[in-house]
Formats: C-alpha cells, sequence, structure tokens
C-alpha cells in the first residue's frame, strides 16, 4: 500500500483510507514545538526527533509516517533548509507504487483549486466526517526531496493517489549530493496559482514532514530546520 506524502490529504481523495492511519506517539520535544506524529497502521513508523536547533531529524529504515502542525495566515514564502545523509533511490512519483522518497514538506490550504469537482469534494465530505474535530485541508502542494527530477520537468504534477487537491513538486532529485545543507526558498501564493489555477490563494492551513522509504527498504537520515513564513 502506497501513500501521499500528507495522510489528511489522502482522506480528501481516499476516504477509505482513512482508517489505515492512527496517531503515533509523539516525542515530547517535537510535541512541545506543536508537532503530532501520525502512523500507518500495518507499516512500522520511522523515528522523528528534535535536533538542537528546534528541527526535525527522520531515522528509519523501511519505513513511513509524518508529523505535522499548525501554519496559519495569508500564503507568503515560505524558507527551510535540509538535509539527508541516507534515503532511497530514485523513483517515479508519479506512479502508484514504489514512489518513495527521503523527505517532503507539504502545505496545506483551507479551500480548494478550482478544478476540484463534485466528486472531489464528497469524498472529502465523507473524510472530514471519519476526521471528527480536525478539519483537513482542501489543497496541498508538496515539495519533494526525492524522485528522479524527470518528473513534470521541474514543475508541479498531480498526485496518483489525489490528483483533484494534492499537487507535487521535486525540490531536490533523489540523486541530490548527501551530507549538505540545502537552503530552500518558495512562494507559496505563486506556487498554489501555478499548481491550481485561479487568483484566489486560500489561507495556510497546516504543514507537514513525512517519509517513505517501506517499498525499497531503503535507510532514511534526514534533517528539517528553520522552517519560517517570510515576505516574499
Amino acid at each position: 500500500m502506497k501513500r501521499p506524502a500528507l495522510a489528511l490529504a489522502v482522506a480528501c481523495a481516499a476516504p477509505l483510507l482513512v482508517a489505515a492511519i492512527a496517531p503515533g506517539q509523539t516525542p515530547p520535544e517535537l510535541e512541545r514545538l506543536g508537532w503530532r506524529k501520525v502512523r500507518w497502521q500495518g507499516i512500522p513508523p520511522v523515528s522523528f526527533g528534535a535536533t538542537p536547533n528546534g528541527g526535525v531529524r527522520v531515522l528509519g529504515q523501511g519505513q513511513a509516517a509524518f508529523l505535522y502542525r499548525p501554519l496559519q495566515g495569508p500564503a507568503a514564502c515560505l524558507t527551510w533548509r535540509w538535509r539527508v545523509d541516507a534515503g532511497p533511490p530514485p523513483t517515479d512519483l508519479t506512479r502508484k507504487g514504489g514512489d518513495d522518497r527521503a523527505i517532503s514538506l507539504t502545505i496545506g490550504f483551507t479551500d480548494y483549486g478550482p478544478g476540484a469537482g463534485f466528486a472531489a469534494r464528497a469524498q472529502m465530505a465523507m473524510a472530514q466526517a471519519l476526521a471528527g474535530d480536525h478539519r483537513l485541508p482542501r489543497s496541498t502542494l508538496s515539495y519533494v526531496w526525492g524522485g528522479t527530477g524527470r518528473e513534470a520537468a521541474g514543475g508541479f504534477f498531480a498526485s496518483p493517489y489525489g490528483p483533484a487537491i494534492s499537487r507535487i513538486r521535486i525540490q531536490r532529485p533523489a540523486a541530490t549530493p548527501l551530507g549538505r545543507w540545502v537552503e530552500e526558498k518558495v512562494d507559496l501564493g505563486a506556487d498554489w496559482r501555478s499548481a491550481f489555477g485561479g487568483a484566489a490563494v486560500p489561507a495556510l492551513q497546516e504543514l507537514a514532514i513525512s517519509t517513505d522509504v517501506d517499498d525499497t527498504g531503503s535507510r532514511i537520515d534526514a534533517m528539517v530546520e528553520d522552517i519560517r513564513l517570510v515576505p516574499c
């Protein structure tokens, strides 16, 4: 079984999969920073921990899980730095099955893109009923360290699991040199318009950090730090 980067986004597109996720045990040092861990039932969860600088470190092998926390306000620019010291080989992230990636940052927004039709909204309603009090994001952008780098030639492409509400961009392909910090800055408003179309960008809702290396059985050792919203 495979998943997109954000399990809550799966819920939007495939509500039956909501039953396959469960709360994980969030390390206290991450819980104090506002993070919550979610695991996949039947798949061993990776270990998340805090870095000395207040970031997130991911360690594991052949596992998958994610953390999420609120990220609210109007769309702005998002900056962060990340590094991968061990991760999976290149996989094709446009296809279901085998689509492992080292790490993803996924941003959830409060409303749909203009292409989300009746079917996507009906599935969302079902997923929201199962999710309870936690309001699910209505559209998501994922910035990925992984993949072949050929997916959509550097632009956004629809997640094969949730094409109506989830868009992915290969920020750093799997072949990026390991063991080096890489600084990133993305314009969330411009990226949302590029990915979904339309002029009105919804407000921000959530941020998730995920990893997925269960298909290839790869070892993962990665860190993300200094995640900040800044003026564009």
